[in-house]
């Protein structure tokens, strides 16, 4: 048998076989839950990988172009292959372009295997380790295959060939069916199609909850097989970068939680198997090797132990960095809320304050009465029904707190200054559940919904405007779910569209320091405004000197996702990391725009600057001109 008859032969050998580690594998992911996706999303795969994925890949250039070689020779070249080889054409021509495409390889597997000579700690190692070698090795096997003629290569040089591209092509086609660590391959593009939130391919910031049917009895996710079949594949499609694993604020602190070590344990969930090959980082805490899980088993404690979701902020830090484009935010509430509502578990004070919001519809089972006391001598009016008004202030559950009340004051007076026609609920405003339904317990989290909807229903207003970022999610993405659909308005882009109107009168420099602003989760990665607060802080004249980790990237002050209820202990402190750096920028004022984050960073202790709600600073500004 002639060499290039041999590689046609070894060609189709290495079809079939991907084409059953395929099958082996979707029969995995077919494990989960039905879902209604639609198969056109095949057709979007190419626009998907080279523009969405990629736009996250890019933002490490390194990596970013060493990808771009490796990928995209490889695709090149097996898809030539198909056609010369496969096709038993031989046509030197293709052979060229074979090669072309093989030198791009070799060349992108040269810059990964550099790079991991002293690799990132969040990368894993061992298989991963040997995987740019044996993709050189096919790309080197190809270019001696197609430069080399077969009348004159000598029986060795052949074999060489052959046996190199024997050993790529084995890392592709066995690695699907076996879970190797170019499964991926196949995964992620499978994965882009048939995406669980495929209204982030249209540009949509997707980052809302979907609800569940209790009454159809969907209590979240207790068992692997709970997981929608797009949710198993999108886990299957994890190349552990680690870059989720970095992200987050959880395993900076050294709590119980890797979001890395998280996925993979789901994986190993879904396929029978334990965590002892586990290749990265460890969870905080728990050793490996002592969890193992199976498809109809419950997935805590046996796979993953409860400390690890409590320790979730729901920051989405670890969503935002993913080039893979996994929801682990989605995972970690579905698990949570089987927990509490099947189990009633909740951690910490967590149960305390979920039974105060059932009682008297508030986290700290107030009178609800009090909420807007700090507002008495302010001639705010009462929302009624008959009587319409352009704006309703919904203070939100920091209402209570006498800190935040200072930054809800300054609010008012600004939008008074600006001669606004503003109404607020009063003693009829409810907490809009994001605590409850972060924490798992969506029950809570629909009644107090639905109770809300039903009274904002005999009101006639035309915005909502609040002064917390969870409440703005909330209302704005989350309640349209509930039959309730508003626009809602955060306080900082109300002032910046003030400012930009020239609807207040400020003195440009009136203030004069130097401020460094924290974005808050729930606005930034939530709903993608980081352009608002810095616009009003650059119309007053500040020194705004941006922190390292900041816009998408900005580190959660730890706050979210019932965290500080959950109080999960670690090896330090989340805001206390945040303050750090904000140290690191010398500013003087640390401008906030959420009460939680108020709350967590003026907690940290020592030395710091001061931390001002941006409403403040424009009262100041306000107060200061003649």
């Amino acid at each position: 048998m002639s060499l290039a008859a041999t590689v046609t032969g070894l060609f189709w050998i290495a079809v079939a076989t991907l084409v059953m580690g395929f099958a082996r594998r979707a029969r995995v992911w077919s494990q989960g839950r039905p879902a209604d996706v639609p198969w056109s999303g095949i057709l979007a795969v190419p626009k998907r990988y080279f523009i969405d994925l990629h736009h996250v890949v890019a933002r490490e250039p390194f990596i970013a172009r060493a990808h771009v070689l490796t990928a995209g020779g490889a695709v090149a070249a097996l898809l030539l292959v198909g056609v010369n080889y496969g096709l038993a054409l031989y046509n030197p021509n293709l052979d060229r372009a074979i090669l072309v495409a093989g030198l791009a390889m070799f060349a992108g597997t040269l810059l990964i295997a550099w790079r991991r000579r002293s690799p990132p700690a969040r990368l894993s190692r061992g298989s991963w380790d040997r995987l740019p070698y044996t993709l050189a090795a096919f790309a080197a096997g190809l270019a001696i295959l197609v430069t080399v003629p077969a009348e004159t290569a000598s029986g060795a040089l052949s074999a060489l060939a052959l046996l190199l591209v024997t050993l790529g092509a084995a890392e592709l086609a066995l690695g699907i069916g076996t879970g190797g660590p170019m499964k991926h391959a196949v995964a992620g593009l499978t994965h882009l199609a048939f995406h669980p939130r495929a209204e982030r391919f249209q540009g949509i910031r997707s980052t809302a909850l979907r609800p569940l049917d209790i009454e159809k009895r969907e209590f979240g996710i207790a068992k692997p097989e709970d997981f929608l079949w797009p949710q198993l594949l999108s886990f299957d499609a994890c190349v552990q970068c680690g870059k989720c694993e970095a992200a987050c604020p959880a395993f900076a602190a050294g709590q119980p939680l890797n979001p890395k070590k998280l996925i993979q344990d789901l994986v190993a969930g879904m396929t029978g198997m334990s965590d002892a090959d586990y290749e990265g980082s460890a969870t905080p805490g728990i050793a490996l090797g002592t969890h193992r899980g199976a498809p109809d088993r419950a997935i805590v404690p046996g796979l993953i132990e409860p400390t690890t979701l409590w320790s979730c902020t729901t920051c989405r830090a670890c969503v935002e960095e993913c080039p893979m484009l996994i929801e682990h935010v989605d995972a970690i509430v579905g698990l949570r809320r089987n927990l509490n509502l099947t189990e009633g578990e909740a951690p910490g004070k967590a149960a305390e304050a979920l039974d105060n919001l059932r009682e008297t519809r508030t986290q700290g089972g107030f009178d609800r009465a009090r909420r807007y006391h700090w507002a008495a001598d302010l001639d705010i009016p009462v929302a009624e029904p008959g009587k319409p008004f352009d704006i309703l202030l919904i203070g939100g559950e920091g209402a209570f707190d006498a800190r935040y009340q200072r930054s809800l004051r300054a609010l008012v007076k600004v939008m008074q200054a600006a001669k606004l026609d503003v109404a607020i609920l009063g003693p009829d405003e409810t907490d809009v559940g994001d605590m409850a339904r972060r924490l798992g317990d969506e029950a809570t989290f629909q009644s107090l919904a639905k109770d809300l909807v039903a009274r904002l229903g005999t009101l006639t207003f035309q915005r909502i405007v609040t002064a917390d970022p969870h409440v703005y999610h909330s209302l704005r993405n989350e309640y349209p779910a509930m039959g309730g659909r508003y626009v809602v308005v955060h306080h900082t882009q109300l002032l910046a569209d003030l400012v930009q109107s020239c609807r207040l009168a400020l003195k440009a420099d009136v203030l004069g320091t130097s401020v460094t602003y924290h974005d808050p989760c729930y606005l930034g990665r939530y709903n993608g405004e980081f352009d608002a607060p810095r616009s009003v802080l650059a119309a007053l004249g500040m020194d705004v000197r941006e922190m390292q980790r900041s816009g998408f990237r900005a580190r959660c002050c730890g706050g979210g996702g019932g965290a500080p209820l959950a109080d999960v202990p670690g090896e330090r402190r989340i805001p206390d990391m945040r303050m750090n750096d904000v140290r690191e920028t010398g500013a003087r004022v640390l401008a906030v725009a959420c009460p939680q984050c108020t709350a967590m960073l003026e907690g940290v202790t020592g030395d710091r600057p001061d931390v001002r709600d941006i409403a403040e600073l424009v009262a100041d500004a306000l107060e200061a001109t003649p």
